[in-house]
């Protein structure tokens, strides 16, 4: 019966760690509360103004580049 000690050390530590996990460190809630401006485009979330400006530059350089002030 040597294994069932074992085993039962297992278990618990299994328990354990699954107890552990199960509070949740998902990051997406910040993450969605961060990313608060949207491009007029394609509604592509950027966290920062500067972020959009390159974004709008790279993928729709024949659209104009909104104003930082129609974003406040």
């Amino acid at each position: 019966m040597a294994r069932g000690k074992q085993k039962e050390q297992a278990r618990d530590k299994a328990q354990k760690s699954a107890e552990a996990r199960k509070g949740g460190k998902s990051q997406l809630a910040a993450r969605d509360a961060g990313l608060k401006i949207m491009c007029p485009v394609c509604k592509n979330p950027t966290s920062h103004y500067k972020v959009l400006k390159e974004h709008m530059e790279a993928k729709h350089p024949k659209e104009p580049v909104p104003p930082e002030s129609s974003f406040q």
